[in-house]
């Protein structure tokens, strides 16, 4: 039936060729990255009491999660002193000019503070590094507050925790943990562009793969794996807590009350989806229910235009085999 036209295999040379970043591209995005760690390292070595202590690539670039469409890329910058201001305004004009100072050949106009981020412009590549602020005081597991990207708010975390958390699961089912996030992700934005009020960020999306993961799913038949996912989505109706052990205990979660609840993994205080409300959880369901009855049905199709046709429901007309 249909999995003889479209099975594994040809889901993965889609992926391949539509959804993920090229490696060549991702490589020149993440020297890109060092070339502006290496030089605040660089000037940390000659001032030694410069605020600026650490940069690190964060994001879907350093987990190995980013989609082809990806045009710019995220790293976290830890800032210390007492002297740091706790107004997110006035933090980033704050970041922005001291990367200004440690970074002299840039022009002025190349660093430019964004509403929670500082965005730092490469002329030569024209790629742009979102640089984003963390109030740093020496804790040595590197948590911090960070500006979050949601509401502007502070928010205890820490990028290293965040990134082994991605890392252990990509280890326990090597390429397919991403392949899978990226799948999903290339889903969801797509969905995003035909729904009005559809909304399910990639960090949502990460979490509850992750949790299949490690429930023993296994990700490498990625029809399969896809089929999965949609049915955990549609079966929880997106009202199932999930929590994970790895930093703290799971007892140590406490009670929320939001509709969608997903604990941030290096936060017991943080959901992740607080700002998911009824509705919002709601049309994630529907289209999980779209979606899985148009791979069960692509799974069933007699003919390869049908099973094809299928999964153009799924991931748009760029899926051809």
């Amino acid at each position: 039936m249909g999995r003889q036209h479209v099975g594994h295999y040809e889901i993965a040379a889609f992926a391949q060729d539509k959804v993920n970043l090229p490696k060549e591209t991702a490589d020149e995005y993440r020297a890109q990255a060092r070339r502006l760690r290496e030089k605040l390292e660089g000037y940390l070595s000659e001032h030694p009491d410069f605020t600026l202590k650490k940069m690190l690539l964060s994001g879907s670039l350093a987990k190995g999660t980013a989609l082809r469409s990806l045009n710019d890329i995220d790293v976290a910058c830890y800032i210390s002193g007492a002297d740091a201001p706790k107004d997110v305004r006035a933090l980033l004009d704050y970041l922005a000019e001291r990367l200004r100072k440690a970074f002299p050949n840039f022009n002025p106009d190349q660093v430019k503070p964004q509403t929670y981020s500082v965005t730092v412009s490469f002329r030569g590549t024209g790629l742009d590094v979102d640089v984003v602020p963390i109030l740093y005081d020496g804790d040595p597991k590197w948590y911090g507050n960070l500006v979050s990207q949601d509401d502007g708010s502070f928010l205890k975390t820490s990028i290293p925790l965040h990134l082994d958390f991605a890392a252990k699961r990509k280890r326990a089912q090597e390429k397919h943990f991403a392949q899978v996030v990226r799948l999903v992700k290339f889903w969801a934005r797509r969905t995003k562009q035909e729904r009005d009020g559809f909304r399910f960020k990639s960090f949502m999306i990460e979490m509850i793969l992750a949790k299949l993961c490690d429930d023993g799913l296994d990700f490498a038949d990625y029809p399969d794996a896809l089929q999965h996912f949609f049915t955990y989505v549609a079966r929880t109706d997106m009202r199932s807590k999930i929590v994970f052990g790895d930093y703290y205990p799971a007892s140590s979660v406490g009670t929320f009350t939001d509709t969608v609840q997903i604990i941030d993994p290096v936060n017991a205080t943080n959901n992740v989806a607080r700002l998911y409300t009824t509705a919002n959880a709601d049309a994630i369901v529907d289209a999980a229910l779209d979606a899985g009855d148009a791979i069960d049905a692509a799974l069933a199709a007699p003919n390869k235009q049908l099973t094809v046709a299928y999964w153009q429901k799924v991931f748009g007309s760029s899926f051809q085999t």
